[in-house]
């Protein structure tokens, strides 16, 4: 084992220094929650897409990938930042693809979620970890049904989905912080952020620089 890997596991087993998974999400409401757990559960029986078949349906904003100890630095600028943004009134229709891999529900109320996107990469150097492992923020919102699939799942999934229709809308009043350990499946809630459109210059006076 080379040194720099030994110092990797000796720095992954300390506490503050666990390495997290982190996501910042949008998240339906409960009804359209279970509408869209329907399209997923019904992909996963036709195409036997595992990644159908798992995941709460959510938009993301951002993943990232940072040790503990930083956790509460990122949840007071994030708190920040959703204190002076808006509810965002966010619409669903039909399907769109990311050839050749994935299959998801379009979002075309994409400009109020890009502005908060925008907002959040002032965030982004608390968000990087080292030079290899640097925040992936989403420029195209969207909600999976199945990503990483293989090509006759996605050749045959497309050809079906890009004809079919889907709506839906929701407010997100809130985003969500999830987060789990290097290597683990399950996701917790880390904090939720209420938007709460405060004058920027109320959220001024708590911002903490870095």
């Amino acid at each position: 084992m080379t040194k720099r890997k030994v110092m990797q596991t000796i720095i992954q087993n300390t506490p503050g220094y666990r390495i997290n998974e982190y996501l910042l999400v949008l998240s339906p409401n409960e009804e359209l929650k279970n509408k869209i757990r329907e399209v997923k559960k019904e992909f996963y029986d036709k195409y036997e897409a595992k990644t159908a078949s798992w995941g709460k349906p959510h938009v993301t904003l951002v993943n990232f990938v940072q040790i503990e100890m930083l956790e509460d630095r990122i949840v007071n600028r994030l708190k920040t930042i959703a204190m002076g943004y808006h509810p965002i009134k966010i619409e669903l229709k039909d399907f769109g693809s990311f050839p050749s891999h994935t299959i998801y529900i379009n979002v075309i109320t994409k400009e109020p979620i890009r502005n908060l996107v925008k907002e959040i990469r002032e965030v982004q150097k608390l968000m990087k970890l080292d030079k290899d492992n640097k925040p992936h923020f989403i420029d195209e919102p969207h909600i999976t049904v199945a990503r990483k699939l293989l090509p006759w799942q996605y050749e045959k999934g497309w050809l079906e989905y890009s004809h079919r229709h889907f709506t839906g809308r929701f407010i997100a009043d809130s985003m969500l912080l999830l987060k789990r350990r290097v290597g683990e499946k399950a996701w917790q809630i880390a904090q939720r952020f209420e938007f709460m459109n405060m004058p920027v210059s109320t959220k001024q006076g708590t911002l903490d620089f870095v």
